[in-house]
């Protein structure tokens, strides 16, 4: 799991652009099993759902950082 949280940090940028990826296949390919849209339609719904999924990753993200330096400055006062 460090080894993990170490990417990240190292890569943010480059693991916000994998979940947005992840996020249009994975819709992606749900609507093209369960709805008969069009094409373009497809690709604008996949979208959209990639970028809820992306604000709530950079939410969680500020939350984690702010939970992190909040730890790190009650420390420092002990």
């Amino acid at each position: 799991m460090e080894a993990i949280q170490s990417w990240v940090a190292e890569h943010k940028l480059k693991a916000i652009g994998a979940i947005w990826v992840s996020g249009i296949g994975a819709s992606l390919a749900y609507s093209r099993a369960r709805t008969p849209l069009k094409p373009s339609l497809r690709l604008i719904h996949a979208r959209m759902h990639a970028q809820a999924l992306t604000l709530a990753v950079l939410s969680g993200a500020a939350a984690y950082h702010y939970y992190e330096k909040h730890e790190a400055d009650r420390q420092k006062e002990n």
